[in-house]
Parts: structure tokens; C-alpha cells; sequence
């Protein structure tokens, strides 16, 4: 049998526009990811939907698998003949045990790369508008693992050289053991005015920071309850952050939103949203299978008064069908409509004149193009024909992904696009055995609509607000004007 290949893939800090283009491709090729914890688990949406994800997160107190498994999978997946990627947070290189990890690949005779990512160290203290170095405050940069495999677990360090010898100091996983980095700075002569700042969460829209002193940083973080994943930086350079702090500027820093989706893909919305500094969740993620066109609709197609297409994606699926059984467009004579102005428009991108479906007469043969979680609803027609293109349903490999993004997140707004999001939110929150009162409990909903509210209001929710329009625009001059929600 043919070996697969694997990839050891730095997966960035945690915005996800911070992955590398090679990154991104060996994700999106993937038969099997293995992914960390600290890995955003965004940037797996854009493997294919028969991508195996296999979690090997750890936390402090506990880890999922141990590294000896983890290699044991690698060599194990790649001798099936797949495509592999192990997709770790930072740049791998960085104390992510890629070492590890290759050796025991090459000593398996597995072909692998290892491609870079940018590590937190460096862009963290970015994000707080903390560059490492600069000519006038530092010269020097050092990364430093903050516990290591000691027997008490604090790190066993050249002290005077990091204290004297260096001048910004980037501690990774750290929290725990500040007091005792802390003592050894001040011991081996770094002075106790020196600042040091604490970056939870760094890049993410839910980054915060914790600025002090070698002094009393201690004392604030235990007063704070701060912890990991946090990066800690000291040096003089931390004064910059006053003069050139950005990302926190941004208008929608603070909010952590969870957004309903109706698609299988990342929305315009969701990007817009992060954009502007906010932490999204999108929610359910749907897992679509194309499926065999029905001949008998196809050898009709041309008899059709009117085609109704319920979604932007079928309109390409139609169309690849007329193709496939070689059906000169020229034959459909139908009038054609849209569910929705998005639906419009990719018929208007192929030349094609079309209406909404409001707008459609109320007799004549019709042929409805769709999804089939689309044909739940009642249609107003009593005779008409379904081509179902495509069957789109829940993708349960991510729903552990999702109690885990929400374990970690503080969810302080959310969203309901449009009408159409909230049975499916619902039916996922139920997939996944969370209750919806719970998870949105003091949580603003907000609703873009009338029909939304509506909807919302069905379902037993209570709507906390509404834009003047139910456009992107309004949304976004909604959510600056009002503070978000408090857990």
C-alpha cells in the first residue's frame, strides 16, 4: 500500500486570517486532522466534509492523549494511505514537540513538512500593541517555555542571563508558576519596576490583558483569577502599548457572539463581525452530500412554466445538471424565481433574468430546485415537482467542538440572521444536548427582522433587540451603539 503524507501544521495564534496560505491548503486537502487545543477550531471548516478530526487537546489539569499516542496515530493514519495533518497552535516549532513528532515520522520512513506558523509570543503582544523589539527599548527577544518536566514543574532556567543578558522576556504557559518567574527576575537583578503584561486569549476577539510591575503582577493576577492560555511579557517595551494599542479599538472588541447559520460554509456576516474585532461562534455546521439527479425531472425540465430555486447554491447544482445530461440551456423556457435576493443574483451573475418568489403566479407547472431540509416547510402550491440536489444535515463531528468553543468563550450576544436559523439552531442545540434556556440565559438575542423576532419568539426565546434594518449595516451600528450583554 501507497504511504500517505503528514503535514505539521502551525495553526497561528488564534485569529484565523493568521494561518499561512500553505497552512490553509493541506488543511483543506486533508483526510485526517489531528488538532491541539490552542488550535483555533474554526480553521477546521475548511477541510472536506469526510475529513476525519481526531482531538488531542490538552489542558492543565489533564490531557486527551498523550504524546506517545499521538505519534503512534500519525505514523498509524499515514500507513493508510492519507493525507495527514497535525494542526498546532502557534508555530510548531515553538514548544509544540514538532521534533518529536518528525522524529518518530522518519523513523516510520513517512514522507512529512513541517510548515510554519506565527508563534503566539510575537503576535500576542502585537495584538496589545507590544512589539518585542524596537531601538530604543529592546534590542534582545527571548521565548521561554514556563514549566517544563521538573519534578514540581517549575522551569529550570539561566536566570542571570534572562534577567541581565535579555530585554523582552516571552513566558509561555506561565500563569501558575509567575510568583516563582517573578522572584528569579528580581533575585539575578532584573529591577522591580520592570513592566510586565499578562495576554489571555491573544488575537481572539476575547483577548484581554493584565498590565503591572515585577513587583505586584503577581498579586493583580491572583486578584484578577487570571489564567492560561496567557502569554507573559516582560520588558521596557511594554510602555509602547499606551501609544499604539489597536486591536482593542476596534468597534466590536468585547463582543463574543454566537451566530446562527443556515450554510454549510463561514458567512459574510461571520467575517464582517471578526473583522471588527468580535469573537464569533457560528452554529450548527452543516455537513452537505450532492445527490444523484432524478432523469425524470431532467427529461421534463423543459415543460416547466416556472423553476423555483430555494438557495445560491442550488442554482449552480441545477445548472451542472442540465450540463451533465446535455440540455441545451436554450431549451428552458420557464420563468425563473428566487427564495431569496441572494438567490437572485447568482441566477443574474449567469445572464439570467429572475423574480422573487413572492412574485410568482398562482398556477402553472412549477419545479422547485433545493436542498432537502428546505422541503420541511409547507410550500403554498398544491402540485408541483422537487428536484432535491443536494442533502444537507447536521455534521456531528463538530459538535464536541462546539461545547468545547463555548466552555471557553463568554458568550455575551446572539444573533439570529433571518428566519430560517432558528429550527436548525435549535434542533443542533438538542443534537448536542444543551439546553438552549441555560446557554442563553442573560443573553441579549438579537434578531434581524420582524419575521425573526417572530420566529424567535416561537421557539420560546425572548428577542432582547432588533436593528432599524434588517441589513449588515444596521446590525453593525446596532452592536456599537448598545453594550453587550453581562453573564
Amino acid at each position: 500500500m501507497t504511504k500517505g503524507k503528514v503535514f505539521l501544521v502551525g495553526a497561528g495564534p488564534g485569529d484565523v486570517g493568521l494561518i499561512t496560505v500553505k497552512g490553509i491548503e493541506a488543511i483543506k486537502q486533508a483526510e485526517v486532522i489531528l488538532y491541539d487545543r490552542l488550535a483555533n477550531p474554526k480553521l477546521l471548516e475548511a477541510a472536506s466534509a469526510n475529513c476525519e478530526l481526531i482531538y488531542c487537546g490538552k489542558l492543565p489539569d489533564r490531557h486527551f492523549l498523550r504524546q506517545e499516542n499521538i505519534n503512534e496515530f500519525l505514523v498509524e493514519k499515514a500507513l493508510e494511505g492519507k493525507q495527514v495533518v497535525r494542526l498546532k497552535g502557534g508555530d510548531p516549532g515553538v514548544f509544540g514537540r514538532v521534533g518529536e513528532e518528525a522524529e518518530a515520522l522518519a523513523e516510520a520512513q513517512i514522507p512529512f513538512e513541517i510548515v510554519p506558523g506565527i508563534s503566539s509570543g510575537i503576535a500576542a503582544p502585537l495584538y496589545a500593541g507590544i512589539p518585542v523589539t524596537h531601538r530604543k527599548y529592546a534590542e534582545s527577544f527571548a521565548v521561554v517555555t514556563a514549566h517544563d518536566k521538573s519534578q514540581d514543574g517549575k522551569p529550570l532556567l539561566h536566570w542571570e542571563g534572562l534577567a541581565r543578558g535579555i530585554d523582552t522576556i516571552a513566558f509561555y504557559m506561565g500563569v501558575g508558576n509567575l510568583p516563582f518567574i517573578c522572584e528569579n527576575l528580581l533575585k539575578h537583578g532584573k529591577p522591580a519596576e520592570t513592566p510586565v503584561i499578562l495576554i489571555q486569549w491573544g488575537t481572539f476577539g476575547r483577548q484581554k490583558v493584565l498590565e503591572g510591575t515585577l513587583s505586584d503582577i503577581a498579586m493583580k493576577v491572583q486578584e484578577a483569577r487570571f489564567s492560561n492560555p496567557s502569554i507573559i511579557l516582560v520588558g521596557k517595551v511594554i510602555s509602547l502599548r499606551e501609544k499604539i494599542s489597536w486591536f482593542e479599538k476596534k468597534p466590536l472588541y468585547g463582543r463574543q457572539i454566537l451566530l446562527a447559520r443556515t450554510g454549510e460554509s463561514k458567512s459574510e456576516l461571520a467575517a464582517v463581525l471578526m473583522d471588527l474585532g468580535a469573537d464569533v461562534i457560528e452554529f450548527p455546521k452543516w455537513k452537505k452530500t450532492f445527490l444523484p439527479i432524478d432523469q425524470a425531472l431532467v427529461s421534463k425540465i423543459p415543460d416547466y412554466e416556472m423553476i423555483l430555486f430555494t438557495s445560491p447554491e442550488n442554482v449552480g447544482e441545477f445548472f451542472a445538471a442540465i450540463i451533465d445530461n446535455g440540455i441545451d440551456i436554450r431549451k428552458v423556457k420557464a420563468d425563473l424565481y428566487g427564495g431569496s435576493v441572494k438567490t437572485i443574483k447568482a441566477l443574474n451573475d449567469r445572464g439570467l433574468t429572475a423574480h422573487l418568489a413572492a412574485q410568482m403566479p398562482e398556477t402553472g407547472s412549477l419545479l422547485l430546485v433545493g436542498e432537502n431540509h428546505l422541503f420541511k416547510t409547507t410550500f403554498p402550491y398544491d402540485s408541483f415537482d422537487m428536484m432535491i440536489t443536494s442533502k444537507k444535515e447536521l455534521d456531528p463531528q463538530f459538535f464536541p467542538i462546539f461545547k468545547r468553543m463555548l466552555e471557553e468563550a463568554d458568550v455575551n450576544t446572539m444573533i439570529f440572521p433571518c428566519k430560517a436559523a432558528v429550527a436548525p439552531f435549535v434542533a443542533g442545540l438538542t443534537e448536542c444536548s444543551i439546553d438552549a434556556e441555560v446557554l442563553l440565559k442573560d443573553v441579549p438575542i438579537i434578531c434581524m427582522g420582524q419575521q425573526t423576532w417572530t420566529e424567535v419568539e416561537r421557539a420560546g426565546f425572548t428577542p432582547g433587540g432588533m436593528p432599524a434594518k434588517a441589513t449588515r449595516a444596521a446590525l453593525i451600528e446596532y452592536l456599537t451603539i448598545n453594550e453587550p450583554g453581562l453573564r
